[in-house]
């Protein structure tokens, strides 16, 4: 074997590499979510795995194009700056993930009242093996300490209209809706993630206010895991700013 066919031999493995780890983080949630693996296998084993295929592959690829620049072919170099490329954006996802999880509170219920936040009532029936749904004054701590900035929803709109535009807007984000009552203008709703399908409850209550105006309060609720990574103040978040305008 010649020179430049050994080195373009390792060009093509360190793409090979990294196509690996990107096939194992790309499939992690989608397998998880169709039922191939566990939650434990996809988000713990295949993106660590795959971070490390992704390093392994990036640093081949580093090396070929800074050892051996000169000495290989056009389509081998191509490879090897392929697979530091791809090597990088793999690293950086789960590295990412990991970084805003140790940013937010290591907990799975936010809501906007930390004092009487809202109950669920038709979701409790789809929690089968899910986190507890007691909110506790520890929660509440954590909460308050790592999102001080949430909290209700406050505006100039009657009751019944706040409550009219909260379920049309539940509808407009795709998640399921649960149960919904005008009377008592109380809604729940499942929200699933998109990467590894992860479902997420919601309640949204609608309190009228002396002034006649209306109080919007919400609560997101993770059925698996820990720590949400911050996915429940994100989603109550961008709910109110939408119903705002």
């Amino acid at each position: 074997m010649s020179e430049r066919a050994k080195w373009a031999g390792i060009a093509y493995l360190a793409l090979l590499v990294s196509i690996t780890g990107a096939a194992l983080v790309g499939l992690a949630g989608p397998g998880y979510r169709m039922g191939w693996w566990p939650l434990g296998t996809g988000l713990q084993q295949m993106l660590r795995w795959g971070a490390y295929a992704g390093i392994a592959g990036a640093s081949l690829g580093f090396l070929m194009l800074l050892v051996n620049r000169r000495h290989i072919a056009s389509k081998a170099f191509l490879s090897a700056l392929l697979a530091m490329v791809v090597g990088i954006i793999i690293v950086a996802i789960p590295f990412q993930w990991q970084r805003q999880a140790q940013q937010v509170p290591r907990i799975h219920d936010i809501t906007t009242d930390t004092v009487t936040p809202p109950t669920f009532d038709a979701v409790v029936a789809l929690r089968v093996d899910a986190n507890p749904l007691t909110y506790t004054e520890a929660k509440a701590e954590a909460q308050r300490e790592g999102y001080p900035d949430l909290g209700p929803l406050m505006l100039d709109a009657a009751p019944a209209d706040a409550y009219a535009r909260a379920l049309a807007l539940v509808g407009a984000r795709g998640w399921a809706l649960v149960s919904d009552s005008a009377e008592a203008r109380v809604i729940e709703a499942t929200a699933t993630t998109r990467w590894f399908g992860f479902k997420d409850d919601v309640v949204i209550r609608v309190s009228a206010m002396p002034d006649g105006g209306s109080r919007v309060d919400m609560r997101s609720v993770s059925r698996v895991g820990r720590s949400d990574v911050g996915t429940n103040a994100r989603r109550i978040q961008e709910f109110l700013a939408e119903l705002a305008q």
